[in-house]
């Protein structure tokens, strides 16, 4: 398609970057932190860590890594934790030893986790201790050799430090009992590697940084393989767009969604990072009132955030209380921002909330919204430098302005493929190199694009990627379970619900026990909404069930 949004960019972003300005992303943040050594990076509980002091304490964990463990570059090491300081540090110190991170939700099931451990082949991981009875039992039949276990407030000042993780295991009780008998924590992997040095490694561009684990366009997760390249262009990608409004060193970025998820890890870690800026890390944004005492602390720049987060916030009456005049944009993405939702932020905090739109595949972002575009329009922007756009037919071949079809990406940022899944690549990419997104699009004559529809069968749950594969498996193999469907029905609190029609096979079989079953095996918004039961499911003449039909029945 030609680049007819070229013509609308914001005044200063360039056409083009330049995704081999830097060697990796160590190269990358070995630059920050000579840069804005003195500056602090990441803020959490009360306490900020510095450029340089993040320098230090990822060095020394790339140096156990290296030393201790003997992992060569390459190898894979698993991350579960929550927006705490220990996350940059660990991450950091992952990618400074060329190894790949594996990130994990820290509210997976046994069953999620250990399918992303074999399947990525981790030797190695670092887990918060709230989720440590996860790992335990999810180890057995992996490659998994060694579990790094951290406390909450491991990096803060004593006594600080002490009296924070006394509350949250005794009083609280937040950390279920586990036992990994060779664990070893993190605060002594780092104090036995302070004098530890760290050997050089050669890291490239094609290297792989992240195995970012996805349904993809089924319902197997599957390791999306980002290399140092696709990630370092995102990043100068988005510093081109957003940057303009950015002072370097001086800006604070409110990080509420989780690291782990592909939006946060780039556009506020990685990016931020770059130019400087300090995350304020929401460890727990459901707790609404302390989220906000939080935002009042701080005289911040910009937040990123999914739409049913931005409607909690407008919820609460003391979000209208808070001092906006330092905010430059709200950054929307993961899923659909609503108008209604955008509009009332607007007359809150004084600008719409700007949408974007990505996919883990590309890195992630794809397409943005001018920064001084302050109405809402409903589409998900423009393209961003050095990012092609499509709209495709079924048959991969190239529609035309106004017309709808898939939207296809091509660019640096697109993932090569995914892990060990040939078949998906191939499937994934046409014969001219575009990523099909499985999203329904049209671009009109100025080249903003517009998301109508999803090709997928996936359902959106308040910014998460939902594939009914992965649920109706799990239902399936109930021995009172005759066939089982699952769709997404519209929900106003999360975008989409996920609903589940049973053909049932024990006529006793309840509702609660079909839930029960889900909530042993899957993550929280992963769980349906509604059950119906039926005495058939549609299918095709082949015998495939039409959940097209089941969603058109409900929608």
């Amino acid at each position: 398609m030609e680049k007819i949004w070229l013509q609308h960019y914001p005044k200063g972003v360039p056409q083009e970057i330049d995704p081999d300005r830097y060697a990796s992303l160590v190269d990358l943040l070995t630059e920050a932190f000579a840069k804005f050594a003195d500056r602090p990076a990441f803020h959490n509980l009360g306490y900020s860590l510095k450029y340089s002091e993040i320098d230090r304490l990822s060095t020394q964990f790339a140096a156990y890594l290296q030393k201790d463990l003997g992992l060569s570059k390459g190898e894979r090491v698993g991350i579960m934790m929550p927006n705490v300081l220990q996350y940059p540090v660990v991450l950091f110190g992952i990618l400074r030893a060329g190894l790949i991170a594996v990130n994990f939700n820290p509210l997976y099931t046994v069953h999620e986790v250990q399918h992303q451990l074999a399947d990525s082949g981790a030797k190695a991981m670092v887990v918060l201790a709230n989720f440590a009875h996860v790992v335990e039992k999810a180890r057995e039949n992996t490659a998994l050799e060694r579990v790094v276990v951290t406390e909450i407030a491991d990096l803060l000042p004593q006594p600080k430090r002490w009296l924070i993780n006394f509350i949250v295991r005794r009083i609280k009780h937040m950390v279920p009992a586990w036992r990994i008998p060779d664990a070893i924590s993190l605060t002594r992997v780092l104090a036995d590697s302070r004098d530890q040095t760290l050997e050089p490694v050669t890291i490239t561009g094609e290297d792989l940084a992240f195995l970012q684990y996805t349904g993809g366009t089924t319902g197997v997760a599957k390791g999306a393989q980002l290399s140092h390249r696709n990630m370092v262009a995102n990043i100068l990608q988005a510093t081109a767009w957003l940057g303009q409004e950015l002072e370097p060193g001086k800006e604070k970025m409110i990080t509420a969604l989780p690291l782990y998820h592909i939006f946060s890890l780039t556009a506020n870690c990685f990016t931020f990072s770059h130019l400087g800026g300090e995350n304020i890390l929401i460890t727990n944004p459901r707790d609404i009132p302390a989220f906000i005492a939080e935002l009042g602390q701080h005289r911040f720049s910009a937040i990123t955030g999914v739409n049913t987060l931005f409607n909690a916030l407008l919820h609460h009456p003391d979000f209208a209380r808070l001092d906006f005049s330092t905010l430059k944009f709200t950054l929307g993405g993961g899923m659909a921002v609503q108008r209604a939702v955008s509009e009332r932020w607007r007359k809150i905090t004084g600008m719409h909330i700007l949408e974007a739109y990505g996919l883990t595949e590309t890195s992630p972002a794809v397409t943005i919204n001018p920064l001084g575009k302050n109405e809402f329009t409903g589409s998900i922007g423009l393209p961003i430098p050095s990012t092609e756009i499509a709209i495709l037919d079924d048959e991969g071949e190239e529609l035309g302005v106004g017309e709808t079809g898939e939207l296809g990406v091509r660019g640096p940022q697109v993932t090569s493929g995914y892990w060990q899944r040939p078949d998906e690549t191939a499937r994934v990419f046409t014969s001219t190199g575009y990523l099909r997104t499985g999203d329904v699009a049209r671009v009109d004559e100025t080249g903003f694009v517009y998301i109508v529809d999803r090709k997928k069968d996936m359902v959106l749950v308040s910014g998460f990627n939902v594939y009914p594969n992965e649920i109706e498996e799990v239902v399936a193999a109930m021995d009172s379970v005759r066939e089982v469907a699952a769709v997404g029905v519209p929900d106003p609190k999360s975008t989409e619900a996920v609903k589940l029609f049973v053909v049932r096979k024990d006529p006793d079989l309840t509702a609660e026990a079909i839930i029960a079953q889900c909530r042993k095996n899957l993550t929280g918004y992963k769980i349906p909404r509604y059950v119906e039961f039926r005495d058939e499911l549609p299918k095709s003449t082949v015998g495939k069930i039409l959940r097209r039909e089941l969603r058109g029945e409900n929608s």
